[in-house]
């Protein structure tokens, strides 16, 4: 296990779901059921975080923010105690979000997840079980038909799994980015550094690169064998449907 207990983990959740179209027109794209019991997509995340022992969650909220804490509440019939951190940047970047969650971390290492993906305990698990803290991205080597690849981040490593580059446009790569991270401090310090040189329109994978040509590794995790899904246009919400998400049913 990890040489430090993580007890808590930060989800992103403010974005407005453009891509969507009208089914985020009056509701934020992470409360957009995902099976037949309604169910919201972002519950993916909260309850396999809960199961994983992690059941202090931020969740950084911006696009209709009311809604998603009306939806979910403090977590509790979830397992989980949720706090809300808003992100009135979230026409932004990614990383803006993340980083507006920097002062609820107080210092200490977080797991992040994204509230638009569906992953299972099992990602976490394998997260949790190596033994350094350090900022690490949890990477699928081996797609399968659940993972739009057009629309997916691309990771290439160096050799001994350290990321070398991380963006969607990579022709040559060698694993997809599957949402879950392990982040430390240095990351949301740099963060904060590159939005003073760059503004706010910054992304994770921004930060990642930066820290990588300073100098700073950052590690990889694999969970190829593990379920995971992202959900960024409509045709892979009914696919998510169409495979039972969250109903217990392996993606």
């Amino acid at each position: 296990m990890l040489d430090a207990k993580i007890n808590r983990a930060v989800i992103i959740a403010a974005g407005d779901g453009d891509r969507m179209g009208e089914l985020t027109r009056d509701r934020p794209k992470v409360l957009l059921p995902i099976n037949d019991k309604g169910e919201p997509m972002i519950l993916s995340p909260i309850r396999a975080l809960a199961a994983a022992g992690i059941r202090n969650i931020a969740i950084v909220v911006g696009y209709l923010a009311d809604e998603v804490r009306h939806s979910l509440g403090d977590g509790s019939q979830y397992g989980a105690n949720l706090h809300y951190v808003e992100n009135p940047d979230y026409l932004g970047g990614n990383a803006i979000s993340v980083w507006r969650a920097k002062s609820w971390t107080t210092g200490e290492p977080v797991i992040l997840c994204m509230g638009d993906h569906i992953i299972e305990t099992n990602i976490l698990w394998r997260l949790l079980s190596t033994k350094v803290i350090t900022d690490t991205l949890c990477v699928e080597y081996r797609p399968t038909l659940n993972h739009n690849i057009e629309e997916a981040t691309k990771v290439a490593l160096f050799e001994d799994g350290g990321i070398r580059y991380i963006g969607k446009e990579l022709r040559r790569w060698d694993a997809l980015d599957t949402g879950v991270f392990l982040l430390t401090e240095r990351f949301f310090n740099t963060v904060e550094e590159l939005a003073r040189l760059r503004g706010n329109n910054i992304e994770i994978s921004d930060v990642i690169c930066f820290m990588v040509a300073r100098g700073h590794r950052f590690n990889t995790c694999d969970v190829s064998s593990c379920s995971w899904m992202d959900i960024d246009i409509e045709e892979d919400l009914k696919l998510a449907r169409s495979q039972g998400a969250l109903n217990g049913r392996r993606l």
